[in-house]
């Protein structure tokens, strides 16, 4: 297995409507490639981490590459993975409403669910943490 993290901007601030309509799409295509990981969005940027098989992974990730939504996208880090560090697919949203984001499945409360271990030192969770410190969602 491996694991990917990205960073790019959105061409344009995305409504609640628009990200939902994100999380919806996502968790449906990536249930059926068997990924997993995370995606976060602040103020314009994203933040996501895919694990899965090499060629799904790398195969998602080009898709990413071309959809106009993103621009400046960044692969910050790959590598291996013997065991997945996200068992959901989750979204971490900063213009959501909380109250809204939560009737999703895969929400994930990142300041009671134990994501931000401190002593975790895994790239993809030290990603994260800075993500959510910097957009104050932890």
């Amino acid at each position: 297995m491996k694991y990917l993290i990205y960073m790019s901007s959105a061409t344009q601030l995305m409504s609640n409507d628009e990200l939902l309509e994100l999380l919806k799409v996502s968790r449906e295509n990536n249930t059926k490639k068997n990924l997993t990981g995370m995606l976060l969005y602040g103020e314009g940027a994203f933040v996501q981490v895919l694990e899965g098989e090499d060629e799904t992974v790398d195969s998602t990730y080009d898709i990413i590459k071309a959809d106009p939504r993103h621009k400046s996208i960044i692969q910050i880090i790959s590598g291996k993975l013997e065991k997945r560090n996200f068992p959901e697919w989750s979204m971490g949203f900063k213009a959501v409403d909380r109250k809204i984001a939560e009737e999703f499945t895969g929400f994930i409360d990142i300041r009671n669910d134990g994501l931000l271990i401190e002593d975790e030192k895994h790239p993809a969770i030290i990603v994260l943490k800075t993500f959510a410190d910097a957009n104050n969602l932890a």
